[in-house]
């Protein structure tokens, strides 16, 4: 991981101090990168001890479309806690449907994306495909003198992904993401690590992914994405028969919080260990062995089908996390 501890370096060296919503100051840098070979190992920090349970259980939550803190805390994540019960504007917020409620957050939009649309009521061939497509009529109502009809569906953007991998791997649109400007305003935390996308390449049998993140915690945040894309990759791999290699993780506001430079210098201070290996459990199927496409296991699959193999970390460090 000494990839991270030099974007870390960078963001102090480089950085300039900025105020924010949270009331803590960070030191930001814009436009980072990192890019990790997933065949020489697991991107698990080893300067302090990585919350693995928690960010796989988080993922867990994503997979499943979770809206709910309680949700995650079941699944042994406790990150959105705070978010869901302390965050002033939230709690402000009307759309808010009670105690740990998170609105329609990151797994919502991946697995259940509010798709709409509206077509003129005479549209007939339009309003067939639609229907065909999964659509279905909501209402009728007048607009600008004409009739339209109203359609909804939800769209499982992550499913869509992987019947892609499996039917046209050449395709450069594999992607999902969940930055949903009409629901901006429903939500606790409107989504950081907003877009993925998956690279097959077919003559390897190998698939990568490319994750680009709006705005990082560098000291708390990377890390914990760092290790839910590397483990969706491999879940996404296993259940489309390919070997996952490259992680690119993009950012656009890389920052460091005030309250968390000692442990940032701690981690800068230490030597980085080998990376880990990550295992899925026997039980999920494996495609590539089975030959049977089995993509229901997106919602199967539990934080302790996943494991770091081999991860020796130096002692842990905590830090407040900004809200």
């Amino acid at each position: 991981m000494k990839q991270y501890l030099d974007l870390v370096r960078a963001i102090l060296d480089t950085g300039a101090w900025q105020e924010n919503r949270t009331g803590i100051r960070t030191i930001s840098m814009p436009g980072a990168s990192l890019r990790f070979d997933l065949q020489q190992g697991f991107p698990a920090v080893t300067t302090k001890r990585l919350a693995f349970k928690s960010a796989v259980g988080e993922l867990v939550g994503f997979l499943r479309a979770s809206r709910s803190a309680a949700d995650f805390r079941a699944l042994g994540c406790r990150v959105w806690d705070a978010n869901a019960n302390e965050n002033a504007q939230w709690l402000a917020n009307p759309y808010r449907e009670g105690a740990d409620d998170l609105g329609c957050v990151y797994g919502v939009q991946w697995r259940r994306w509010p798709a709409y649309k509206v077509l003129d009521a005479a549209a007939h061939a339009q309003i067939a495909d639609a229907e065909a497509r999964g659509y279905a009529r909501v209402t009728a109502f007048e607009e600008d003198g004409g009739q339209k009809v109203l359609l909804y569906k939800a769209i499982d953007q992550l499913r869509q992904c992987l019947d892609t991998i499996m039917r046209n791997p050449s395709d450069r649109r594999i992607l999902f993401h969940g930055w949903n400007p009409a629901a901006l305003d429903e939500i606790a935390l409107p989504a950081c690590h907003l877009l993925y996308q998956f690279l097959p390449n077919v003559a390897r049998r190998e698939i990568s992914l490319c994750l680009y993140i709006r705005s990082n915690d560098v000291g708390l945040g990377t890390p914990f994405n760092l290790a839910e894309g590397a483990a969706l990759l491999h879940l996404v791999g296993r259940l489309t028969g390919y070997t996952p290699r490259w992680f690119a993780y993009f950012i656009g506001d890389a920052h460091i919080y005030e309250n968390q430079l000692d442990m940032l210098h701690e981690q800068l201070r230490r030597e980085p260990y080998e990376s880990p290996r990550l295992e899925i459990a026997a039980r999920v199927p494996e495609y590539a062995q089975t030959g049977r496409y089995e993509p229901d296991w997106l919602e199967k699959i539990e934080p302790a089908d996943f494991s770091l193999v081999g991860y020796r970390h130096h002692e842990p460090l905590t830090a407040p996390m900004a809200v």
